[in-house]
């Protein structure tokens, strides 16, 4: 029972460990070696797995005061493109005059035609890198993505429609308005086919538009 009650305690020092992070972790991990490890980094690691030269170091900054600086910027793996900036350089010559501004101007993207496997095969064949010097496809896509850069094809402008009867309405339209034009008993009214007006007792949903009813009767949703 001792040991199971021992082994509860000891979990519970791990987990209350990995909630913290930083300066407060290596003074939480230092203050639990000096009361129940005698202050030895070694027997800390070995009871709860942390990394001896952390309690050390959390054992330093306990007994001095003095706190070292966080850089967790600088932790994780360097990115490509920073890492060799002659990389992104020549990524941007080959992928720069196949790429096209956003036609609506409302950013700085840029939209190219070149995918990532291609952009691996011209770095090849035209900078001289070899295969393992190169990213592979998918973080290739990553780099563009960083770069700005998003494959799709633009159309820069979309011819007009135009039916082949188009030629024959219009034709059609100056034949009756010539035959009727110096007629006075004629009314010409111009009318946009592709708009829905409601007039009379459609319009505003079937009530009166003067809302004082019709002479001899009440209006429509009166």
């Amino acid at each position: 029972m001792e040991g199971t009650t021992q082994d509860r305690y000891d979990q519970l020092l791990r987990c209350g460990a990995q909630r913290l992070t930083g300066l407060q972790r290596r003074l939480f991990q230092a203050e639990v070696c000096l009361a129940l490890c005698d202050g030895n980094p070694r027997q800390a690691e070995y009871y709860f797995g942390w990394g001896r030269q952390t309690v050390e170091k959390g054992l330093h900054e306990l007994q001095t005061g003095l706190h070292c600086l966080e850089n967790f910027k600088a932790r994780g793996r360097c990115r490509s493109e920073v890492k060799n900036p002659q990389l992104a350089a020549d990524i941007r010559t080959l992928v720069e005059p196949r790429s096209h501004a956003d036609p609506e101007l409302t950013s700085t993207r840029r939209y190219s035609l070149v995918t990532a496997a291609e952009v691996l095969a011209l770095l090849q064949a035209n900078s001289g890198y070899r295969v393992e010097d190169l990213p592979k496809e998918r973080t290739m896509r990553d780099i563009l993505n960083r770069m700005n850069y998003r494959l799709k094809r633009i159309q820069k402008a979309k011819p007009l429609k135009k039916t082949k009867e188009t030629n024959a309405v219009f034709a059609n339209v100056q034949a009756a308005r010539a035959k009727y034009e110096d007629d006075p008993s004629t009314l010409q009214i111009s009318i946009d086919t592709k708009a829905k007006v409601d007039e009379g007792d459609y319009a505003r949903g079937g009530k009166n538009p003067d809302r004082r009813g019709r002479p001899g009767g009440q209006g429509l949703g009166s």
